[in-house]
């Protein structure tokens, strides 16, 4: 891989991982509910799951989609009712006391295996793997899937910080119920582009 065409997909890369969507969302949540400490197996299932899914998806993960394509449209019904569910348990979050000693943010593999229900995450890694590793050839994919690991350490960083900070503002239940349900509202926003005719 040339060093322009890695600068190319080391800028893709991070702008895909930096921008809102439902990780950093959630990330957001935690870190605001739970803090960093708590949240850090949450941000390593993200940051190791979501590579790990890109790598495979290079490998030939896609072929059963062409194999069989109904997969596809139950992964997308599998994709819009969980995250309806996790916005839903952050709409409903405990108040900011009984967040931190009886809540629970999400674990390395929950995180992990949520890349795979996760739309933007399907959407991230077919671009990445198109773009920048078409011919399949397994040195480039484990490129791209590298690069990924890099990037995502400064995103799940990013937006964990930015969460906790935002729960020191939040110390009152009724604002961090605000913050609660602003957050789940846009992370159903983040699926008008699944439902959208023709996505």
């Amino acid at each position: 891989m040339t060093l322009e065409l890695y600068t190319a997909l080391f800028v893709f890369a991070l702008v895909t991982v930096i921008t809102p969507g439902p990780n950093n969302l959630m990330l957001m949540a935690s870190g605001a509910n739970f803090g960093f400490r708590r949240t850090v197996p949450h941000m390593l299932g993200i940051g190791l799951g979501f590579p790990t899914m890109v790598l495979l998806v290079g490998v030939g993960v896609m072929q059963l989609f062409d194999l069989w394509p109904v997969s596809y449209i139950l992964l997308k019904i599998l994709s819009v009712a969980y995250l309806l569910y996790l916005a839903w348990k952050i709409a409903n979050a405990a108040p900011p006391k009984e967040a931190r000693t009886e809540g629970r943010p999400l674990t390395f593999l929950q995180s992990a295996a949520f890349q795979w229900v996760n739309p933007k995450a399907w959407s991230m890694a077919l671009s990445a793997i198109t773009l920048y590793a078409a011919s399949r050839d397994l040195g480039a994919v484990i490129w791209v899937a590298g690069t990924y690991v890099l990037v995502s350490t400064v995103s799940v960083t990013s937006w964990t910080v930015l969460g906790q900070q935002m729960g020191r503002l939040l110390r009152s239940e009724a604002r961090l119920r605000i913050f609660n349900r602003v957050m789940a509202i846009l992370l159903v926003a983040t699926l008008i582009p699944v439902l959208l005719p023709g996505s």
